[in-house]
């Protein structure tokens, strides 16, 4: 009776990690169609319109591309996954009793909302490791940028660059320039609270740190 149990777990677990490299490789080519954060956000509140919609990444403006990395993950190019870096630094952070702060990559908050759901707890960070790994091991640096810009929450109920475009400045997301890109940026740590238009102070301030970051940053390449 135990070795069916240890088995049929076996077969579980396999099945799961043989899944989870196959949405993997699909997602690599293949549109992200909704996430799982989306679906909470439906069930927490059905009124609330979800506006998404995918755009290749020649089609979102180089300014926006620029801007998460200038504010998110200035390392996203040259890390493979983990900026241990900026984990330590956090940490030091943290345990000094200064502001806490994370240290997450471009490439696990796309792990975390594409394939897992909101929170903090040690399980949960172990998967997001796991799918961190998988992605940067199987997609390039520009499918990671690609899929992240196009998944992510940049206001309530809108979700990627172009949606954000057209909810923030109306315009498509080819057409957003430096400041506007820094706008949407700008709101990424809690965009169902912040707004980039018009900006509070706050996020005016930080959009125009986040346009400094963009203008000492160098050539921009994901090659």
């Amino acid at each position: 009776m135990i070795k069916r149990i240890f088995r049929f777990i076996f077969k579980i677990l396999f099945g799961l990690f043989l899944f989870s490299i196959f949405i993997v490789v699909v997602y690599k080519w293949v549109p992200v169609p909704f996430t799982p954060l989306m679906a909470i956000r439906y069930f927490e509140n059905p009124e609330e319109e979800i506006q998404h919609d995918w755009e290749p990444i020649e089609n979102i403006s180089r300014h926006l591309q620029l801007a998460v990395i200038a504010s998110e993950d200035q390392n996203f190019v040259n890390h493979s996954g983990f900026d241990f870096e900026a984990i330590q630094k956090a940490m030091d952070d943290n345990r000094s009793g200064r502001r806490i702060r994370g240290a997450s990559t471009i490439s696990q908050q796309t792990a975390k909302n594409v394939f897992l759901w909101p929170g903090r707890t040690w399980f949960r960070k172990g998967v997001e490791t796991y799918f961190t790994f998988l992605i940067e091991m199987l997609w390039s640096k520009e499918r990671i940028l690609e899929v992240y810009l196009n998944s992510i929450e940049m206001g309530k109920g809108v979700y990627g660059a172009q949606a954000a475009a057209q909810f923030w400045f109306h315009k498509n997301a080819s057409q957003l320039s430096a400041y506007e890109a820094a706008a949407i940026a700008a709101v990424l740590p809690n965009p169902r609270q912040y707004r980039a238009n018009p900006a509070s102070g706050f996020i005016q301030r930080r959009k125009n740190w986040i346009v400094r970051q963009m203008q000492n940053y160098g050539k921009f390449s994901l090659e």
